[in-house]
This record gives structure tokens, sequence and C-alpha cells, in this order.
């Protein structure tokens, strides 16, 4: 029977220091700011987000009803940034087209549309009720 062949011991890089939460944190949070500053789509769900919350505040939606915004704001905004990062995981491991690439990078868009049209739905639900009288009066007035 072969023994597999180990690494050599210069390739493999050194064990980093545990870190804190807090570090950990300031790391994790960069990560999320990088994707909002460089992602087109990502700014757009982030601009969408701030109006649902804006148009939460303007019409005085409930505590439970908040609670499923901001879960469905969390939910597609990080879709978004393991769609970002999957993406350049892809790009690093295979320049060239390949197949399996386009599967991979189109699934995990795929999983962000997806939960961007729940979100759709779901703010439909929550808002138009609240907004449907107000856009008659002032179509009326």
């Amino acid at each position: 029977m072969k023994r597999p062949v180990s690494t050599p011991p210069e390739s493999v890089p050194p064990r980093q220091p545990k870190s804190s939460f807090l570090g950990s944190l300031r790391v994790a949070l960069g990560g999320a700011f990088i994707v909002l500053r460089t992602e087109r789509n990502a700014q757009i769900e982030g601009v969408i987000a701030l109006l649902a919350v804006g148009l939460g505040l303007w019409l005085g939606i409930s505590g439970p009803e908040w609670a499923v915004i901001f879960a469905l704001i969390a939910l597609v905004l990080g879709l978004e940034m393991v769609n970002t990062a999957i993406e350049a995981t892809v790009d690093l491991a295979h320049p060239g087209l390949h197949p399996l690439a386009k599967k991979a990078k189109d699934s995990a868009a795929g999983a962000v549309v997806v939960a961007a049209i729940a979100s759709l739905a779901v703010g439909l639900v929550i808002f138009l009720p609240r907004l449907w009288p107000v856009v008659m009066e002032w179509l009326n007035s």
C-alpha cells in the first residue's frame, strides 16, 4: 500500500494565533463593507433595504413585521455576500470558462434572486394594505 505524499513543511503556512472575538468581528464587518462598497447588486439591495426601513417607519409597521423585514434584509444581503465569496473563489480556482464554475456561480446568484423575490412578495403583503389607502387618498385629493 502506498503512503500518501505529505506536504513539505516549508509550504505549510504557520498557524495564526487565535484572534479575539472583537478582532474576528472587525474582520467580518470589514468583509461585509467591502461587498457593499464594490458590488453593484449589493448596493442596489442596500438601497432597497433602506427604502423598506423608511417605508416601515412611515407606515408604522408592527414589531413582528419589523422582525420579518430585518430577517429578510439580512437574508438577501447575506446571500449576496456568500454569492460574492463563491464567485471570487471560483474565479481564483479556475479563471477560465468551465461548466462547473458556471454552475457554482449561477446557483449562488440564483439563491440571491429567490430570496429577493420572496422578500418582495413579503414586502407587498406587509406594506400594500397600509400603503393602498394613502395612495387612494392622494389620488382623490
